[in-house]
């Protein structure tokens, strides 16, 4: 079997801790970035940058920044899709009013500008938590969605109520508006995908994500050894809010293209993205992405071959979906409660010891 530790030796502190020790692991990893930046861009159409690659992308990071948060800061929280509305309205905003600024720059002050707004938000985790802080949290959701619906400056005065994205380039390439190429609305999304995973990466293997776990395991224990709970929870707020705002200035400027708060950015989204992480695996980099493909595949497969194959209709395949997704998260929670990460970690593990029981 190709998948031994034997003759994979560690010469340094530095190599022990990699986040790939195992050298096939890491030629998995390379691979893979190696086919998304040179291969994927030349032979993507627009179905499958629509329906596969970019949303799946888009839910990976929102996925990430909840998990930073629910996962790994133990903040339970239910207003994802307010703080995506925030990223993406900031976008716009951005867009229209600075509109000679690279849209690198613009989704990124999108993404701080929510991370503002999460701190804000966040201040009452450092008196409750819980099921109370999930409470607070979904009053954030409503309240953003009101307040975009309810100010007109935010959609520019807008009959419809619906903001818009303008075309807009990077590097002379065009990234938003209607006659943005497949490949370039993948490789934009890509690259804030594999930055900000490679960001929550280190901080969770750091001191940061350290402090992050030790508040979720017990806050009091924490707090007796010197961790500052004000600062952890701010800072968890902080890091996922800023995942959470790019994610949501992405989905409506790459993706959407138009979007209006009420249907974009509903309850259902916070939702989608919570069952993504509970499904995946929560405290998990891997979980977030695992989680991120099964809900964006699942109802392009249920498609494809209950509508597509089988003549089924698309009503019932719709309620399927639900059906197949409720059923999980209770199988999940139930047998199984770090979700898909864990079994690939045990299948990794049954793999290295294989033929040998375990």
């Amino acid at each position: 079997m190709l998948y031994r530790e034997a003759g994979d030796f560690k010469t340094s502190y530095q190599k022990d801790s990699q986040t790939f020790p195992l050298k096939f692991d890491r030629m998995g990893y390379w691979t893979v970035m190696v086919v998304a930046f040179l291969v994927v861009p030349f032979v993507i159409n627009d179905y499958w940058a629509n329906a596969v690659a970019v949303p799946f992308l888009i839910y990976a990071i929102a996925a990430l920044g909840l998990n930073i948060l629910t996962g790994y800061a133990g903040q339970v929280s239910l207003g994802t899709g307010g703080f995506m509305a925030v990223g993406a309205y900031a976008c716009y905003k951005l867009m229209t009013m600075f509109p000679e600024v690279s849209m690198l720059v613009h989704v990124v002050l999108a993404g701080g500008i929510t991370a503002l707004v999460g701190v804000l938000f966040g201040l009452p985790s450092l008196r409750i938590k819980g099921f109370y802080l999930a409470v607070a949290t979904l009053a954030a959701q409503f309240f953003l969605v009101w307040l975009f619906n309810k100010v007109p400056w935010f959609y520019n005065y807008s009959a419809s109520g619906q903001i818009n994205a303008p075309e807009r380039t990077v590097f002379g390439i065009i990234v938003t508006g209607p006659n943005t190429e497949a490949w370039a609305k993948y490789l934009f999304c890509l690259i804030f995908v594999v930055v900000l995973a490679w960001i929550a990466r280190n901080l969770t293997r750091g001191m940061t994500g350290r402090k992050w776990m030790a508040i979720r395991d017990m806050d009091i224990a924490a707090e007796i050894i010197g961790v500052n709970p004000l600062m952890a929870k701010l800072t968890a707020f902080a890091v996922s809010s800023f995942f959470v705002g790019i994610a949501g200035a992405l989905f409506f400027s790459i993706y959407l293209g138009a979007a209006e708060v009420g249907e974009a950015f509903g309850i259902q989204k916070s939702f989608l993205i919570l069952f993504m992480i509970i499904i995946g695996g929560l405290g998990s980099i891997f979980g977030s992405f695992a989680g991120a493909a099964f809900m964006v595949l699942m109802p392009v497969f249920l498609k494809n071959v209950l509508v597509g194959g089988l003549g089924w209709p698309t009503d019932l395949a719709a309620h399927l979906e639900f059906i197949i997704v409720g059923g999980l998260i209770v199988v999940f929670l139930i047998l199984e409660p770090h979700g898909l990460a864990q079994l690939w970690r045990l299948t990794k593990e049954k793999l290295r010891l294989w033929p040998f029981p375990h």
